[in-house]
């Protein structure tokens, strides 16, 4: 048995008990135990981590710890950049889609609302989450810890928040989503691209107040589903327009 001192930073703490939150602490650790094992035993999914720092030197999960080590953990930077530092994973997903567990539908939507591929079946368990991001290089979304510490899933956010817009501004921030955001070019339903599409293309399925009232509209290839810019597009946008600097227009 050997013993090792951790410090973790900034949102990390909140997966610590009250008396471990924003102080150093010393952790009994087995023999051959790797720095990724005991960071996820202390309760942090390995998937919130993008630093690691052993004695002031920058490692990989797979360190193996030794007595007497100083780790320092932190979660992923958007102040400042730490590129020069080596981070735990070989390199950042390229472009940024989801995959939602079954108890986040709304996020799901609301991802699709703002434009990035998100995808969500609330038959999903969690092996099939795991083998979708692995395989398309997706982040897992999930409020569920054991869920983000699947050894095959190398990015995913934990929800501290529980309502979908919440969680919505709460991935924005953390992940710099505005700069990304294509709002309303996918469909909510089936996460498939929208295009325009003429008025007259699309009026036997319609509703006739919607015909007397709006001359803009979009159409899902894959769903057939019509989309136009009324009160429900509206509520979308204000919600957009709140995360969005310049505001969406």
């Amino acid at each position: 048995m050997l013993t090792a001192n951790f410090r973790f930073y900034e949102e990390l703490n909140d997966f610590l008990p009250p008396g471990r939150r924003g102080v150093a602490f010393d952790c009994p650790c087995a023999q051959a135990a790797t720095v990724k094992h005991m960071i996820e035993a202390l309760g942090v999914p390995h998937t919130e981590v993008e630093l690691l720092l052993v004695n002031g030197v920058s490692v990989d999960f797979a360190y193996l710890l030794q007595d007497g080590d100083r780790v320092a953990v932190y979660p992923m930077f958007e102040a400042f950049d730490v590129s020069p530092l080596l981070r735990v994973r070989t390199q950042p997903l390229r472009v940024l889609r989801f995959v939602a567990d079954a108890h986040l539908g709304g996020l799901a939507r609301l991802l699709r609302m703002a434009g990035f591929d998100t995808l969500y079946d609330n038959n999903f368990n969690d092996g099939e989450i795991a083998a979708i991001a692995e395989r398309q290089q997706r982040i897992v979304l999930s409020r569920d810890r054991e869920l983000l510490k699947r050894r095959n899933i190398t990015h995913g956010c934990y929800l501290h928040t529980i309502k979908p817009a919440q969680q919505l501004r709460e991935l924005y921030e953390r992940l710099d989503l505005a700069r990304s955001a294509r709002p309303f070019t996918l469909c909510l339903h089936c996460n498939a691209p929208l295009h325009a599409v003429a008025k007259a293309e699309v009026l036997d399925r319609i509703p006739p107040r919607v015909r007397a009232y709006y001359e803009v509209f979009s159409l899902c290839d894959a769903c057939q589903r019509v989309f136009w810019q009324g009160s429900h597009w509206q509520r979308m946008r204000a919600l957009l327009n709140e995360l969005s600097d310049p505001p969406f227009t």
